[in-house]
């Protein structure tokens, strides 16, 4: 049975982590939520709203590791469900008001907060797939 190789001595590892410059260590939640280059803290990481640039125009880091896949999608339907769908039963139950109130109230709420959290969750899981390295598992052959 083949077991998983996380980078060690001989594989492939990704571009991200053959990192030989010193660079000032950042911490990656605030370059995540300020959408900071997750080496230098200084470049954009996002091109667009949701589109991850192509390097750093700073210290010139490719950001072809970038990969949150759907990872921010979850966190923002559990954690802006949460707080929208129990907002909404408190209004409900204290309150009594009408349906077309509810649409009035949670659905423009529920968007812009999901927009906002998306980009911010999104630049903090790129920038702590950096710091901690992360890479796809590969299959070790030498056993």
């Amino acid at each position: 049975m083949a077991a998983l190789s996380f980078g060690e001595k001989g594989s492939t590892v990704p571009a991200m982590s053959e990192d030989k410059a010193i660079w000032p260590p950042i911490d990656p939640i605030s370059a995540g939520l300020h959408g900071r280059c997750p080496r230098c803290g200084e470049g954009k990481l996002f091109q667009g709203f949701l589109t991850v640039g192509k390097r750093c125009y700073n210290c010139g880091l490719d950001y072809s590791f970038a990969d949150a896949g759907d990872g921010p999608a979850v966190f923002v339907i559990l954690i802006i469900g949460f707080v929208v769908v129990g907002l909404a039963l408190w209004m409900e139950v204290t309150f009594s008001p009408p349906l077309w109130l509810h649409f009035i109230l949670w659905i423009p709420l529920a968007l812009v907060l999901c927009l906002t959290a998306l980009r911010l969750i999104k630049g903090v899981l790129i920038t702590l797939q950096y710091s901690k390295k992360a890479s796809e598992g590969r299959l070790d052959s030498n056993e």
